[in-house]
């Protein structure tokens, strides 16, 4: 069965877009336009937008030396909503800032207040994005979005418990499942978290016993989904067409069933092309405990013994680092 999320808010929450900033915004281009098939313009010489349905933003990726995400977007579904997560976040001593007009129309949405999250994320909520009727002009011929929000990410965290307490307080997330997978001779722990109907908004995977972080993003990866079969597998094609570092190829996960492939991006996280995941009913849904992260596939294209030696040693650098959690 499930667990109840505070004040009612779960189903009140998706991803709404993304902010990333980078110094390779023709690469991003590339990547965003003519690999995974999405609309792109750009907003200015250093503002890159992409859109995938009528939310007339969902990535802005901004020229800077981050390399890295900035800000998660998250929509909220009204004003009631809204309001209860304000009232929560004061309670507990977050600083929150009403952006900006200027801010909130480069963003797409109406209006937005926002927090620093995990890690250092800024957290930005809203409730009314701008949609437009221009048609779109991307090679894929459709993403999953509406009730279930723009996708998911997935997060490394040396203190997963208090992350998990962060995204259930805050925003009602409920726990799906959990999969417990062996990656360079340590042990991940990984926590799938759901906002709506979508299997997981947010995954959270700890290293057990000594907890270390040896990504050098706040971010693992971006999962976005896809509507048709052909449109991933045609992706996948030209990520490789077009030189793309592939960090796992075309697989299946046991818990969500997705298949999926993972591209490295041009900054350095990975992106996740997703199709058919299942998604979750309230009333039926029990949770699960699976052995591996993948059923099948998702063999790795580019694991390395320098890759790997670097993975070790960020490893190492993170246990003198702290993590930054609101509360």
């Amino acid at each position: 069965m499930f667990e109840n999320g505070p004040a009612d808010l779960f189903n009140s929450a998706q991803l709404g877009y993304v902010i990333i900033e980078s110094n390779h915004l023709d690469r991003w281009l590339q990547l965003g336009k003519d690999a995974i098939g999405l609309h792109a313009e750009y907003l200015s010489e250093d503002i890159l937008s992409f859109r995938i349905d009528w939310h007339v933003r969902r990535f802005l990726i901004r020229k800077g030396d981050a390399e890295d995400f900035t800000v998660l977007g998250f929509q909220i579904k009204d004003e009631n909503s809204l309001k209860k997560i304000l009232e929560k976040l004061k309670e507990r001593k977050v600083e929150v800032r009403r952006g900006s007009g200027i801010e909130a129309s480069l963003r797409g949405i109406e209006a937005f207040w926002e927090f620093s999250g995990p890690k250092g994320l800024k957290i930005e909520i809203f409730t009314n994005p701008i949609l437009t009727e221009t048609p779109l002009n991307m090679l894929s011929k459709g993403f999953v979005t509406e009730q279930f929000g723009m996708g998911h990410v997935a997060i490394v965290s040396k203190q997963p418990e208090r992350l998990i307490k962060f995204w259930k307080e805050i925003f009602g997330a409920r726990v799906s499942d959990q999969i417990e997978q062996k990656m360079s001779g340590v042990i991940l722990d990984i926590t799938f978290l759901r906002m709506n109907p979508r299997h997981h908004s947010i995954a959270i995977a700890a290293t057990r016993g000594l907890r270390m972080d040896p990504l050098s993003t706040k971010i693992q990866h971006l999962n976005i989904e896809v509507k048709n079969l052909e449109d991933m597998t045609q992706a996948y094609r030209r990520c490789k067409e077009l030189g793309f570092e592939i960090a796992h190829g075309i697989g299946q996960h046991p818990n969500d069933l997705e298949l999926s492939f993972y591209i490295v991006t041009p900054s350095g996280f990975e992106l996740e092309i997703g199709w058919n995941p299942i998604s979750v009913s309230e009333i039926q849904w029990k949770q699960n405990k699976y052995k591996q992260i993948s059923a099948w596939g998702h063999e790795p294209e580019i694991s390395t013994a320098l890759s790997r030696l670097n993975e070790f040693r960020r490893g190492v650098f993170s246990l003198f680092r702290s993590e930054y959690i609101p509360f």
